[in-house]
């Protein structure tokens, strides 16, 4: 057993060394030259109310998006639904649902989904310039299965393949990516945690369809021809995110909990996390973020209270500035437990400010079986 986890270990450290060399093989040249860029997006409120900064501390179906080796610590069934405007009073509605189950004491699985509804857009032509011929709908979707296993009381690591589209009325493109972390959890009461994420490591994708046809006359022979272009290939936005936190309980000393569950290791009614975490982007700026989750758990309730900042470079000049997800977030989440085994059932809300955006709403619920 202890060989095991020692191979284990070295396989982790030598992936990581691996992924950090493909995530950071971007440049600054290469700003804004990747595509589905829908992939950047949290879906999630209470993770994106922390400023994406739990990339070691988020746990359960969120964690598949922050970093999925948190997938590990779902207790054993929790269900989500969340909804955003996205990009404030853009009318671009986010819908995000998914399932996490655990299969056994040390393995976790996870299927979800997230659209992106851009509205209705007025089909215009050449010969039709105003419209009145009808509208289409622009839409953008990506599938995730998600698995995550515990290796030992301290190693955790994960897997989660995505589908990837994106379409309107007559191209659409797809693809696959793949993401990958680790958490690492050590510490007296497991108060201390360490955690990598490589996301959106895939092939290229293209768009592909009847848009790209075009319809030519050859006056010589008096024949109509078809002609299709083809459209340049583009690079999945991959990333590596590397963080850590501590969390300040107060309250007795508790049992430690099974492999893997999100029981806590202190009888602390209250805790405080702070995160810190930082995201080499291959194709943007870099990003540094700061993340406070202050929780209160009573017999009946649990209450948290979430803030963060993401900062970056040239955050502050309107002109120059590349990413409106920058700046502070915040947000709270309110679960009831009941039964016997507490099972949650919560809501949560987050506050992305996006700048000339105005203010990216993201509210939900999810169930929490135990």
């Amino acid at each position: 057993m202890k060989s095991s986890t020692m191979n284990m270990k070295n396989i982790l450290f030598g992936g990581a060394m691996a992924f950090s060399m493909i995530a950071t093989a971007g440049n600054e040249d290469r700003v804004g030259s990747a595509g589905a860029s829908h992939l950047l997006v949290n879906p999630w409120a209470r993770s994106a109310a922390f400023g994406d900064a739990g990339i070691s501390s988020v746990n359960g179906l969120e964690a598949t998006y922050t970093n999925i080796a948190g997938l590990a610590f779902t207790d054993k069934t929790q269900i989500k639904f969340n909804y955003s405007n996205w990009m404030g009073s853009a009318g671009i509605s986010m819908n995000s649902a998914g399932i996490a189950q655990r299969i056994s004491e040390t393995d976790v699985i996870a299927v979800s989904v997230q659209s992106l509804n851009y509205g209705d857009i007025p089909i215009t032509t050449v010969a039709n310039p105003e419209g009145n011929i009808g509208f289409f709908s622009p839409r953008a979707n990506i599938f995730n299965v998600g698995y995550a296993r515990a290796f030992s009381q301290s190693i955790y690591g994960g897997i989660n393949f995505k589908v990837i589209s994106s379409s309107i009325s007559n191209l659409k493109s797809s693809g696959m990516a793949i993401d990958a972390g680790i958490r690492y959890v050590t510490g007296e009461r497991d108060q201390i945690k360490f955690g990598i994420a490589l996301k959106n490591v895939g092939p290229v994708m293209r768009y592909k369809g009847d848009g790209l046809a075009q319809q030519v006359d050859y006056l010589s022979s008096g024949f109509t021809a078809s002609l299709e272009e083809r459209s340049a290939n583009f690079e999945m936005p991959s990333l590596l995110s590397i963080g850590g936190s501590y969390d300040f309980l107060l309250g007795g000393p508790k049992s430690k909990p099974a492999i893997g569950t999100t029981t806590e290791t202190s009888a602390a009614q209250h805790k405080l996390t702070l995160a810190l975490g930082f995201t080499a982007n291959s194709f943007s700026y870099d990003q540094f973020r700061l993340g406070l989750d202050y929780g209160m758990v009573g017999e009946k309730v649990a209450f948290n209270l979430r803030g963060g900042f993401v900062y970056e470079r040239n955050i502050l000049s309107v002109e120059n500035r590349s990413n409106a997800l920058v700046g502070p977030t915040a947000g709270f989440s309110l679960d009831a437990l009941v039964g016997q085994n507490k099972t949650a059932l919560g809501i949560e809300y987050c506050a992305r400010f996006a700048g000339i955006f105005g203010i990216i709403h993201t509210i939900g619920a999810t169930i929490d079986l135990k």
